[in-house]
């Protein structure tokens, strides 16, 4: 045992979580996580980029004692390439699990029962670009080309996925910031983890994406004409998780629609998960409320992190012990098709407040 967590120890220590890494850092960290703990860590390629870049993951996962199909926990980060604090997040998130799983039991337990999917980023294109230059330090969308008649790069990956696309809270102007693309799953990032989560979708008990700013646990749906139908459990167990953060660092995180508390919006890959029938779908929007934006501080990594780690680690345990120790999960996948709406409401760009 001493030695494997030696081990396990120094495939993270090596690297310093307190900073922002480039993408080939990462690459590199994912790569030396994977050697440094075979028994957990296994990584795959689901996708690639407009500019043919791999999208990959970690899977972070035990062997079943008793031989039973494991369920699956869903975790990514950097959809939007500016948001710099989520792929930290996602790297903190693997080194807490990592260091701790050996010698605490009940993390052993959900990690036998449970397949825990994490992509540092999706928008590796993106990401790359916003470290080119400070001119180039708060690009959101990801890199594909102009359509015709544009010199506008990108489309808003968040706004891409199909879920009530292009309803609500888009823009239809490749320039904007929100520019929902010419149809859903038009761009390959969107469409890799359609394709990857959706062959998975019975197996998914819990999907989580994580972007930045404002200290929000956000829940489905964007668009405000929709509720999902178990809309209450999924309001307590955010509030709970809520809860958990606030008692790390005493910062205070808002639990809502997005309609509610931000802005409405549609074709997100948080309401897609919930309509296709992942029962517990939440974006966490991690600091701050605006004094920095998506220029957080170095210095404020950790500390982040380890609220958001507390808050993640709440809702993986709560959907863990409704599984595996007092009954089942609402599945709504049939119910998902008969609310998806497709409706001829005007798509609205909101300009107020922080984009996230």
């Amino acid at each position: 045992l001493i030695h494997s967590l030696v081990e396990s120890l120094e495939s993270t220590q090596g690297y310093d979580y307190s900073k922002y890494h480039s993408m080939d850092e990462i690459y590199r960290w994912m790569e030396d996580v994977k050697q440094g703990n075979p028994e957990l860590v296994s990584s795959a390629v689901y996708g690639h980029t407009y500019e043919e870049r791999n999208i990959t993951l970690l899977k972070l996962g035990l062997e079943n004692p008793e031989g039973r199909e494991k369920k699956v926990i869903w975790v990514d980060c950097g959809i939007h390439a500016r948001e710099w604090i989520a792929p930290a997040f996602c790297q903190w998130f693997v080194k807490e699990i990592v260091n701790s799983y050996k010698t605490n039991k009940k993390l052993e337990q959900m990690l036998q029962n449970l397949d825990i999917y994490v992509t540092p980023v999706i928008n590796v294109d993106g990401y790359i670009f916003t470290w080119a230059n400070d001119s180039t330090r708060l690009w959101r969308k990801s890199r594909s080309t102009p359509p015709p008649g544009s010199s506008c790069y990108g489309v808003d990956l968040n706004r891409n996925f199909n879920a009530n696309w292009g309803t609500v809270g888009v823009s239809f102007d490749s320039c904007a910031n929100t520019y929902c693309g010419k149809s859903p799953g038009s761009e390959p990032e969107a469409q890799a983890v359609m394709d990857f989560v959706g062959k998975m979708v019975n197996q998914t008990l819990c999907f989580l994406t994580i972007h930045s700013a404002g200290q929000l646990i956000l829940l489905p749906y964007g668009h405000p004409e929709i509720s999902a139908p178990n809309y209450d459990e999924l309001v307590s167990v955010g509030e709970a998780a809520a809860a958990k953060m606030k008692k790390v660092h005493g910062m205070g995180y808002t639990v809502g629609t997005s309609p509610q508390i931000l802005y409405p919006n549609s074709g997100s890959s948080r309401d897609w998960a919930r309509l296709i029938g992942i029962p517990f779908s939440y974006t966490f929007e991690l600091r701050d409320k605006g004094e920095f934006s998506h220029l957080l501080p170095e210095e404020q990594i950790q500390p982040a992190c380890e609220e958001a780690y507390a808050g993640a680690l709440s809702i993986i345990t709560y959907v863990h012990e409704k599984t595996f120790n007092s009954g089942t999960l609402p599945n709504a996948s049939v119910f998902g098709v008969a609310i998806m709406i497709w409706s001829s409401v005007m798509a609205v760009s909101l300009t107020t407040g922080v984009m996230v």
